[in-house]
């Protein structure tokens, strides 16, 4: 072999190798670009993650939206600023006996299983008239949101008729259907039209079902329960007429009687 051709195969050689280490280099470098473009994406998918929670945990919840709503739809058979003047009775009524509940109380269930007949039938005769005053405060105490959502849907059942609303009431309060406190039952819109459908003018009722689904009044309720916390009562149920409180025999507590209620109700009416 010539010394020429010698030389010749060295500088092709060295030309090969030369090419290799470019294209080395060249994929070197694209990887290091995916990985690093990779780690970038990465890092900002778990930023925006990040972002997206924080948002979440500050964005209002759906009750908080609710309370704060400027436009209430509020049920029908309703007055007053958003609706929140419900007064149930006879226009001949001269008296009219304030009933402070939250849904989920334990002794408003009390109260309405031993005298919620009472006050009904007093109502329908003319007796009084019954203004309603709805609270939310248990909702707090056990963070849940089942006296808001029953209230709701009391305001659903206030659309349909007064009459609608009081058995619909009773039948929320009833040893039936009403749950242990602890127990955030009336937060299901489920259970609360099951129990509807012991009412007859709610039984099968699409529209009145529609709109607890729907939530049509949860900002009406939301602004009843703030109606409540205006008022200075401290605890349910709590019974007012002509701003006295009234009570059974131990002079301090709501009657939790049909012969306290009565006896109480009979000195109201005559002051």
């Amino acid at each position: 072999m010539s010394n020429r051709n010698s030389q010749a195969n060295k500088a092709a050689a060295r030309e090969r190798l030369r090419a290799e280490r470019e294209r080395q280099a060249k994929k070197d470098k694209t990887r290091r670009q995916i990985i690093v473009g990779a780690s970038v994406v990465a890092v900002l998918a778990v930023v925006g993650f990040g972002a997206w929670g924080i948002s979440q945990l500050n964005k209002p919840s759906h009750w908080e939206e609710a309370k704060d709503a400027k436009n209430v739809t509020a049920p029908k058979n309703t007055s007053g600023e958003n609706g929140t003047t419900v007064v149930i009775g006879k226009s001949t009524a001269k008296k009219t006996l304030e009933l402070y509940e939250d849904p989920r109380c334990p002794i408003c269930a009390s109260f309405e299983q031993a005298v919620g007949e009472t006050v009904h039938k007093d109502v329908d005769a003319g007796k009084y008239k019954l203004k309603y005053i709805g609270a939310t405060f248990l909702d707090n105490s056990t963070n849940g949101e089942g006296s808001k959502n029953a209230l709701s849907a009391l305001g659903a059942a206030l659309n349909v008729s007064p009459e609608a609303f009081l058995d619909y009431k009773y039948a929320l309060y009833s040893a039936k259907y009403h749950p242990e406190e602890s127990d955030d039952k009336f937060k299901d819109d489920a259970y609360l039209i099951k129990v509807a459908d012991t009412v007859d003018a709610l039984k099968d009722n699409k529209a009145f079902q529609k709109d607890v689904k729907d939530g049509t009044f949860d900002s009406w309720a939301m602004k009843m329960s703030a109606t409540f916390d205006k008022s200075g009562v401290q605890g349910t149920p709590t019974l007012k007429m002509d701003g006295k409180a009234l009570t059974g025999s131990d002079g301090q507590n709501a009657p939790m009687t049909a012969d306290e209620f009565n006896t109480a109700i009979s000195s109201a009416l005559k002051g």
